[in-house]
């Protein structure tokens, strides 16, 4: 992309939903840090978004300007996305905790938010939209071919899901196909990402339903992760691909983002072996049975240029943000 096509991008406002949470902050960020001068970040009202102020380059110039809005509320979605030339919609309800009520605090605001954002870049003539989805709208997937590697092609199974009450997987797929259908009814530039799980510094105060994997891991957890893992990511390089697929005119379709695809089991293995000094479960057996595993299986993203952190280094920057915010301690020896 020339220099001057790639200034257009820049100097033109984009808008990022769910820009304080885990991802969110770090598009932010990315964005900053790529020069882009006009960034309309939108927050759960209420929510706090102090530390986006403290990123390099957030309080100069009127870069960073935040806007309050509900996804349940077009009228403060479309005033966060008016007079923005694209959308990274990455707002989606995610909770450490099981539902309550999975329709209300799931479902509805996952799919119907999704929409509003959608008809607010309608409305404002949007040039993109980057839909940050998840691999949990791949898998589970039980009918995937035996042997296979796990590619763009798959989705959810949503009886699946449900027989288990494994309502996140459900909410994502949701979503992500309908915001399919609406973008081919009304012509939007729809781009996907689906990120695996995603690792790294933690520019939000609290702890993000990711990340908690790793902590409870290293706490000695044996959940075996069996219907939500693919692999692992750092959140910087999902930040980049996001930016990537924005600037990108030829990208289409949707994105897996992950640097490789192998079992929870070997996760655990690496993790183990980088921190002996926490209790991590050593599992014997395969934690996502059938999975192939595949070194390159974010070829798409690959062959437009994004390159992958080591997993080993996402692992080892997770744990000492962590440990910088008191979120977990060393054990003491006995």
């Amino acid at each position: 992309m020339s220099t001057e096509t790639n200034n257009n991008y820049k100097y033109s406002p984009v808008c990022v939903t769910g820009a304080n949470g885990f991802i969110g902050s770090w598009i932010v960020r990315t964005l900053l840090e790529s020069g882009y001068t006009r960034i309309h970040a939108a927050i759960y009202p209420g929510s706090d978004a102090t530390h986006l102020f403290q990123l390099p380059g957030a309080a100069t110039d009127h870069r960073l300007t935040i806007f309050e809005a509900d996804l349940l509320d077009q009228p403060a979605l479309s005033k966060a996305i008016a007079g923005c030339r694209g959308l990274f919609h990455v707002a989606s309800p995610c909770s450490l905790e099981d539902p309550a009520d999975p329709d209300r605090d799931l479902l509805l605001p996952a799919v119907q938010g999704t929409l509003n954002a959608l008809q607010a870049a309608v409305d404002s003539n949007l040039t993109r939209v980057v839909l940050t989805s998840s691999i949990s709208a791949f898998v589970p997937n039980p009918n995937w071919p035996s042997g296979k590697v796990f590619d763009e092609s798959s989705w959810t199974d949503f009886d699946y899901c449900k027989s288990r009450k494994k309502w996140y997987p459900v909410s994502k797929t949701l979503a992500e196909r309908a915001a399919w259908e609406f973008a081919e009814k009304n012509g939007i530039d729809l781009v996907a990402i689906h990120p695996a799980t995603c690792l790294g510094p933690l520019l939000q105060p609290g702890l993000n339903a990711s990340t908690a994997v790793l902590k409870q891991l290293l706490e000695g957890a044996r959940d075996t992760q069996e219907y939500h893992w693919l692999g692992a990511v750092h959140v910087r390089d999902v930040a980049k691909a996001q930016v990537l697929l924005y600037e990108t005119p030829a990208a289409s379709g949707r994105y897996l983002c992950t640097n490789g695809i192998y079992q929870f089991r070997d996760f655990a293995d690496r993790v183990s072996k980088l921190f002996p000094e926490f209790p991590v479960y050593r599992f014997t057996e395969e934690t996502q049975p059938g999975l192939v595993e595949c070194d390159g299986a974010a070829k798409r993203l690959i062959d437009l240029g994004l390159e992958f952190t080591p997993v080993e280094d996402a692992v080892r920057e997770t744990v000492e943000s962590l440990r910088a915010r008191g979120l977990i301690a060393v054990p003491t020896q006995s």
